[in-house]
């Protein structure tokens, strides 16, 4: 029995690692059931024994999506950060990596455009993830002393997300990094 749960648990887990994969890189209107089953190497008809819908399967694959990010944020922002940790985060956030890694990386660029006409589950865990990176980032700057840490953290989120979103929609690869490079250095004058 336990092995078979653990069957199912891991089955599971692979649809929702394809699903986020899928979502990051076409957005959550654009994924079929048929085709993520069949990337995830599995049956159609097995979809219903672990999601009830595709908005179900939508819903937890934003979960999946803030699970990652939260590791990302982990690595940067742990219990000891200062604003070393911040400078990392702005770093890693808008470097060439992360600019490449759109199947892998913050769902934010990805879905911000589509976020308002999400299913409503599917929103409020995407409204869920927007408040735990933004508040990740405030405890930190709150630790620094900065009085103005709730809005400088939303300020940084919002700066971050939208210098990757716009990176990401220009078609020129050296602008989009100059476009990265320039939100980097800019950004971290400001808030380290």
């Amino acid at each position: 029995m336990a092995d078979k749960s653990a069957h199912k648990a891991r089955t599971r887990a692979r649809i929702l690692d394809e699903a986020a994969s899928a979502i990051r890189t076409g957005g959550a209107q654009g994924i079929s059931v048929a085709d993520l089953m069949k990337r995830a190497g599995l049956t159609h008809g097995g979809f219903y024994a672990h999601f009830g819908s595709r908005d179900d399967l939508v819903a937890h694959a934003i979960d999946r999506m803030f699970v990652d990010s939260a590791a990302m944020l982990d690595r940067h922002l742990g219990v000891d950060a200062g604003a070393e940790g911040l400078a990392g985060l702005i770093d890693y956030y808008l470097s060439e990596r992360a600019y490449r890694a759109v199947d892998k990386g913050c769902p934010l660029p990805g879905l911000l455009g589509e976020a308002a006409r999400m299913p409503p589950a599917a929103r409020e865990r995407f409204e869920a993830g927007v408040r735990a990176f933004r508040d990740r980032i405030e405890q930190v700057l709150a630790k620094l002393g900065r009085a103005d840490s709730a809005a400088l953290a939303s300020s940084i989120q919002a700066e971050l997300v939208g210098a990757m979103t716009l990176a990401r929609s220009i078609s020129d690869e050296t602008t989009a990094l100059a476009y990265l490079a320039a939100s980097r250095e800019r950004l971290k004058e400001r808030v380290t």
